[in-house]
């Protein structure tokens, strides 16, 4: 009886460890390598997502092999409220470990994105989320109006939307998919690149900084050349100077629910503030974000006679004092 009890406990030692192995190599084999290639591939991590959702949208991605043996992995380690929101890149030799300490290490992608001049609010919001910078366009869009950077910089900045004021410039950011510092980014890249070099010439202007920038994005919409943008500026001073109205194309487009290839007479009556056509003076805000040059000539614009131009096919402009001269000018263009 006493061998047939110890055969019997050898059995079950046997199948004990036969099952410990089995659940050790189910555990090990889940957590390894997916495959063998080096290629790194992106994964977006959203807010508020779950450990089961993160280990499902894991292995739905091929990232992980077995989101079970990933969820038991991150209990042992102690990585379960850990993980981080983010873009992350993530190779197909990392082990289920390596994985989940990269992504609870927030060390996030970086991405370099590329904001040229001219662009509105709306079109860089939308080049941030393509550059997966962000969750989508519309946060961009929400947190760029009303945002509190008062304390980021040392600028004026207007209470509601800062159209015009992210500067365009190549960036390296972080994609840990908040808004807030890229806001705060491009802003203060304005402040380093124009207002705290030429504070005491945009002081003695007689604009306020907000009137400066709004000046200069339309010369940024209008000018080609930067030879001309000093010009232009200088037409659109005389035009304020003496309260005529700027009647300038690109403000009717930004005032328009979609930009059009070519105006319609009917576009020019819409009734907007920042319509040219109807209303005198400059628009309420700038109409998309101007670069340095456009900014530096809106801020020393050029002494002209000039109060028309009219635009050739190359870009250029001609310059004229009088309606009559323009008239002559756009009919000399048209007959090219």
């Amino acid at each position: 009886m006493k061998r047939v009890g110890i055969i019997i406990l050898a059995i079950v030692v046997g199948l004990g460890m036969i099952a410990a192995y089995s659940a050790y190599d189910w555990y090990r084999s889940g957590l390894g390598p997916v495959n063998s290639s080096a290629t790194p591939q992106i994964v977006r991590i959203r807010e508020g997502s779950s450990v089961s959702a993160i280990a499902d949208q894991l292995a739905d991605e091929s990232l992980i092999r077995n989101p079970q043996a990933f969820m038991l992995m991150l209990r042992i380690e102690g990585l379960s409220g850990k993980l981080q929101a983010g873009v992350y890149e993530v190779s197909g030799t990392m082990s289920g470990e390596e994985v989940a300490r990269h992504i609870a290490s927030g060390k996030v992608a970086m991405r370099r994105l590329t904001i040229p001049e001219g662009l509105t609010l709306k079109q860089i919001a939308e080049r941030v989320a393509q550059a997966e910078l962000i969750e989508d366009a519309a946060t961009f869009e929400e947190a760029s109006v009303g945002a509190t950077i008062e304390s980021a910089v040392a600028m004026p900045v207007p209470d509601g939307s800062l159209e015009g004021y992210l500067f365009p410039e190549t960036y390296d950011f972080c994609c840990d998919l908040r808004p807030d510092p890229i806001i705060i980014r491009m802003v203060a890249e304005l402040e380093e690149r124009f207002y705290k070099p030429y504070r005491e010439e945009i002081e003695a202007r007689g604009l306020s900084l907000h009137q400066i920038v709004t000046m200069a994005s339309l010369v940024e919409r209008e000018a080609k050349l930067d030879w001309e943008r000093p010009l232009i500026a200088g037409v659109i001073q005389n035009r304020l100077d003496r309260g005529m109205k700027l009647q300038i194309d690109a403000t009717v487009q930004y005032a328009l629910p979609e930009h059009k290839e070519r105006l319609l007479f009917e576009d020019l009556k819409i009734d907007s503030p920042y319509n040219t056509y109807r209303h005198a003076g400059l628009p309420p805000g700038p109409i998309a974000s101007p670069g340095l040059p456009s900014l530096l000539a809106a801020l020393r614009s050029e002494e002209t006679g000039a109060f028309f131009y009219v635009a050739r096919e190359d870009g250029s402009h001609i310059f004229s004092p009088t309606y009559a001269e323009h008239q002559r000018a756009i009919s000399s263009i048209r007959g090219q």
